[in-house]
């Protein structure tokens, strides 16, 4: 998934359609308050970021997301109308990765796209966010509002297995099954500790996960 931050909505949609043309899933969103909203249910892979912006500009928004555990790695594209030399400075030794200046080519964007994201390796990929909660699995980190949490070898997959069922009720039986690697017959117990010792780690963010009863568990970002 790649976001555009974009308030020219002309611009935004062509590079939306450019993006979904190369085979890319793309969305975007026109103020920074849209756009941190989107953060908190997903990870983007990429963003292609406007430096002006209505409610908050683009360096700003930058110096937050490298300021982030679970945000620092994520590419990022600096689009913007100006042309000025120290304004290019500015966004690189801000923590951009790259620069497009408007206006641009079509097919310029779509290969400087391709070449970060080969450059970073996908650095959204093994990210798992639920609210605020995200999981980066190739780091084996779990971060609350971008604050790391220790988990468990056994908590850190439960977590793991919930999150990239989102919205899905996991079985007790299969939960035994993926993260104990045994069968759940007399083995209830075990999963109820983990998942309370989880929520605890957890704090507020512990209500993402939800108790069915007589079924098993289910991560939930409108549980409250």
């Amino acid at each position: 998934m790649i976001y555009i931050v974009e308030d020219d909505r002309n611009i935004q949609e062509i590079e939306l359609f450019a993006l979904k043309n190369s085979g890319y899933t793309a969305a975007g969103f026109e103020t920074a308050k849209d756009f941190y909203k989107a953060m908190e249910s997903k990870l983007p892979e990429l963003i292609l970021l406007d430096i002006m912006l209505p409610d908050e500009d683009g360096l700003t928004i930058l110096r937050k997301l490298r300021a982030r555990a679970d945000t620092q790695k994520i590419p990022v594209i600096l689009v913007t109308a100006k042309s000025a030399e120290i304004d290019k400075v500015k966004g690189l030794d801000g923590g951009a990765d790259d620069y497009i200046t408007k206006p641009f080519g079509v097919m310029e964007m779509i290969s400087r796209v391709k070449a970060l994201l080969r450059r970073s390796g996908g650095a959204g990929e093994g990210l798992l966010t639920c609210g605020s909660v995200t999981l980066d699995k190739e780091k084996r980190m779990v971060y609350v509002d971008g604050e790391p949490v220790e988990l468990t070898y056994k908590e850190f997959e439960l977590l793991r297995l919930l999150m990239k069922n989102h919205g899905i009720v996991i079985s007790r039986d299969v939960i035994m099954e993926r993260v104990w690697d045994s069968s759940f017959e007399g083995e209830s117990r075990t999963i109820d500790v983990h998942v309370r010792t989880l929520r605890q780690k957890l704090g507020s963010s512990g209500t993402l996960i939800k108790t069915i009863r007589n079924v098993g568990y289910m991560i939930d970002s409108t549980a409250k």
